[in-house]
């Protein structure tokens, strides 16, 4: 007979799908080991997934019993990952046995849908737009308080969650075969689902003749290089496993590249005044205890343009085959980190004064450099800024933002001579590129918008003649 006690003595959390769409994380830490106590909310590992790194906390008390995984290993969702004894000292029961890994589900079976556990202390739970069953099993509730990701805010108001990609188990099983994240593929099928020639098509190599652009986005003032690759002695290559969120930019990269015709436009433009108007608030009391830079007010400049041709922040929706009006602005800023390129967004960026959007750039930064950015602050971007002016570039052709209308790129701000007044004098100057979406862009719409970025940072009182 089965001894029942024992078998709830003895519980097991399993890797949680920690951003909607994604079937893997990898271990990268342990923070707790076998013996050691735990408690309800308390963190006990960190996963990097496709997206970010992020802490899970365990939904019990109890005593750590094993680590079913050692740190570095990739783990599919649903897996068991660690076990806790929750009745300590309860008697000698032998401990429960290690669970079998999840199978796949075999291509001709209904995929059974997991539920959402909580992912990140601190945010509200995002829940599918389908409906799934509830989960068996001891582990099947964690308390909200433990936390997960919160869910974006329409144009309305009304609440929007973070919806999974539409595909039947086949379909899935090929895009995993074949290493493709169904989130970057473009959907063909009725009602929005992914077909299998979607996933092939996604899968298709660049062609050789393809030119190469510069890499989509290349950094906020993030100073956090990737750790050097040390070669031994004697080595003719190295290999480097591309996984994580290394794995998922290269995806989204080729996917927006080859799905939507980008156009890029140019322009130079004197900043002095900008720099001025930097230095000025710099000493301003008002602007004390946030970071004061030109990115700043290149990203007022970027809110306001966009408030004056409010037809560029849009969407391209392929299945339904309309165009998305955004009636808020989400700015993306691309931030490099160790893990690679991340673009986590200011949310509802529109609404914000000049020292509340220095502050909320401020936060973005120092968060993407200790590496705690979040899915959810990841989600739901409308439109990107990207700095590569901090390596001294002086502009790029920048891809956009998967589902994105376009993306700003900001040159290095060189002291060069310009002709100001009838006369060559030196004067602060920067290149801005903007690529945007030929299909809801038009070439009009994307000038307007470059022309009045560089209005504004040539004349920053535009700022308010303008607002």
């Amino acid at each position: 007979m089965t001894d029942t006690s024992n078998a709830a003595r003895f519980r097991e959390f399993k890797m949680p799908d920690v951003g909607e769409g994604l079937t893997e994380a990898e271990i990268l830490k342990w923070y707790v080991q076998p013996g050691d106590t735990v408690t309800d909310g308390q963190v006990v590992c960190e996963v990097e997934t496709a997206k970010a790194a992020v802490e899970l906390p365990i939904p019990f008390d109890g005593v750590v019993h094993e680590l079913r995984f050692p740190e570095g290993t990739t783990v599919d969702v649903g897996q068991v990952i660690i076990a806790v004894d929750v009745a300590p000292g309860s008697g000698d029961a032998a401990p429960a046995p290690a669970a079998a890994p999840v199978a796949e589900p075999e291509p001709s079976e209904p995929e059974a849908p997991k539920g959402r556990q909580p992912v990140l202390v601190g945010y509200g739970v995002s829940e599918s737009s389908t409906k799934r069953r509830a989960r068996k099993g001891a582990a099947a509730s964690v308390p909200a308080a433990a936390a997960a990701i919160q869910v974006e805010m329409n144009g309305h108001g009304a609440v929007v969650p973070e919806s999974r990609p539409l595909a039947k188990p086949p379909v899935r099983k090929l895009a995993k075969d074949l290493g493709i994240d169904l989130a970057t593929v473009v959907p063909t099928g009725e009602g929005g689902i992914i077909t299998r020639e979607d996933v092939h098509a996604a899968a298709t190599p660049v062609p050789a003749q393809a030119p190469a652009p510069v890499a989509a986005a290349v950094a906020a003032e993030v100073e956090a290089p990737a750790p050097a690759v040390v070669a031994p002695a004697g080595a003719r290559e190295t290999r480097i496993p591309v996984k994580g969120v290394r794995k998922a930019i290269a995806q989204a990269m080729v996917g927006s590249a080859f799905t939507a015709p980008h156009v890029t436009e140019f322009v130079t433009v004197d900043v002095t005044r900008t720099m001025k108007l930097v230095a000025e608030l710099k000493e301003d009391k008002d602007m004390a205890g946030v970071r004061v830079n030109p990115l700043l007010i290149i990203a007022k400049a970027l809110l306001v343009a966009i408030k004056r041709n409010p037809e560029v922040n849009a969407a391209w929706d392929e299945a339904n085959q309309e165009i998305v009006q955004k009636h808020y602005v989400n700015l993306g800023i691309a931030a490099a980190t160790p893990r690679g390129l991340i673009v986590p967004n200011i949310k509802d960026a529109h609404d914000k004064t000049l020292p509340q959007l220095a502050a909320a750039l401020g936060e973005l930064v120092s968060t993407a450099r200790d590496g705690k950015t979040s899915p959810a602050a990841m989600a739901g971007g409308t439109v990107t800024i990207t700095n590569v002016g901090v390596f001294g570039v002086d502009t790029g052709t920048p891809i956009l933002n998967p589902g994105e209308s376009a993306i700003l790129a900001v040159g290095a701000i060189k002291l060069q001579p310009w002709v100001h007044k009838g006369k060559v004098k030196p004067r602060q100057v920067t290149t801005l590129a903007l690529s945007f979406d030929h299909r809801l862009v038009d070439g009009e719409l994307g000038s307007k918008v470059l022309a009045d970025v560089a209005a504004i940072l040539e004349q920053p009182k535009r700022l308010i003649t303008w607002a």
